[in-house]
């Protein structure tokens, strides 16, 4: 573990502020040791492109297996048409659940693993797009992938179904599937499904309770259901198709699930201070909606004098003249560092876990390249 964890540490140093341009300055790109077809394997970017190409004709075909009302609002959510009907080429968001997918399975069992789990990469990617446009309509977001949301063009009940559809299509994809593992693979996505879906429900009724009253612990949990879960599903889906171990099973998902939370947390800071034109949503969502994001409830509970004023905001309706003085009391009550601080720790956690699984850092170069995307993204 340890020649493991240094090469790592190298790789994933922290997560900066979010004005640069990670894709341009992440250390794996500038990696000395490999040639140019390595630094081309391993570079995130590709890898998520390479998932994408391999995973929408799965995707393409199960939506346009659905009736014709639930594909129009799916074909929408996706990005493959307009709400009037004709294509578009938008793409269905940056595909890093089923880039985890397959690159677990080749991780572990190399190319025809990978080959063999695209299948269970479309029903992961097809769970998450259920999440999402549940989500939208649950948290009221009117902008996703820079357009309106499914239920702002098509109505509340039709988003819902066209996700409940989503999900029963996921399930459908690994039931069909004569891959040895898909039945476990099935098994295991639905336990998530429950899992996605308490995490939701903690995430909903911390928005009824006030300010004071909600801890960083149980945020931290709920944090782990909504995000992590399915990251850690998506890397145990990959490494069930290699026909992997048990223990390796379990520490991919953990692996997983380290690094969602990471995610989740750099994804709560993007919710505040990033920039629409690159997040496709409008600045500081989370705040007029008064949501307990981490570094929102981390700066709530550090006793310090911007949290008492963060808390007095929060208690009164939203004003978009207080917005600035929202992110900056947020900001000096310690919760952006304290969110960055916490993401590096949970990368580190992830690490550890992964050399469990994938002791040579050759061979777990694409999933390290995944880990560090999600935790130096900027939109």
């Amino acid at each position: 573990m340890g020649e493991f964890m240094t090469e790592t540490k190298q790789r994933l140093a922290g997560p900066r502020r979010f004005t640069e341009t990670p894709e341009r300055q992440g250390p794996i790109a500038k990696r000395t040791d490999a040639g140019p077809d390595r630094l081309d394997e391993y570079e995130a970017p590709a890898i998520l492109e390479r998932a994408r190409t391999s995973v929408d004709p799965e995707l393409r075909a199960a939506v346009g297996s659905l009736p014709g009302s639930m594909r129009r609002v799916a074909l929408y959510h996706f990005g493959w048409e307009h709400a009037d009907g004709t294509p578009a080429a938008g793409n269905g968001g940056k595909a890093i659940r089923p880039a985890l997918v397959l690159t677990a399975a080749a991780a572990v069992g190399g190319p025809a693993a990978r080959a063999a789990a695209v299948r269970a990469a479309a029903a992961v990617e097809l769970v998450h797009n259920f999440t999402l446009l549940h989500d939208d309509v649950m948290d009221r977001d009117t902008t996703r992938r820079h357009r309106p949301t499914a239920w702002t063009v098509f109505g509340e009940a039709d988003a819902i179904l066209a996700g409940d559809a989503l999900q029963a299509l996921a399930l459908r994809l690994l039931a069909e599937d004569p891959h040895p593992a898909s039945a476990a693979a099935g098994a295991r996505l639905a336990d998530c499904v429950v899992e996605l879906c308490a995490g939701q429900q903690a995430d909903v009724a911390m928005e009824r309770r006030g300010p004071d009253e909600v801890g960083l612990d149980e945020v931290l949990a709920m944090a782990e259901a909504k995000t992590g879960a399915l990251l850690g599903c998506a890397c145990a889906l990959g490494a069930l198709y290699a026909g992997a171990a048990e223990d390796d099973v379990e520490a991919l998902d953990a692996f997983g699930r380290e690094a969602g939370l990471a995610f989740q947390l750099i994804d709560d800071v993007i919710g505040i201070w990033g920039d629409p034109c690159r997040t496709g949503k409008p600045a500081g969502a989370d705040l007029a909606a008064r949501k307990k994001s981490l570094p929102v409830v981390a700066a709530l509970v550090s006793g310090s004098p911007a949290a008492a004023e963060l808390a007095e905001l929060y208690r009164g309706p939203y004003r978009e003249a207080d917005l600035e003085r929202t992110a900056l009391a947020v900001e000096q009550a310690g919760g952006r560092d304290w969110a960055q601080a916490q993401a590096a720790d949970r990368m580190a956690h992830a690490m550890r876990q992964l050399s469990r699984a994938v002791p040579d850092p050759e061979a777990a170069g694409g999933l390290l390249a995944l880990a560090e995307f999600v935790t130096r993204r900027s939109s």
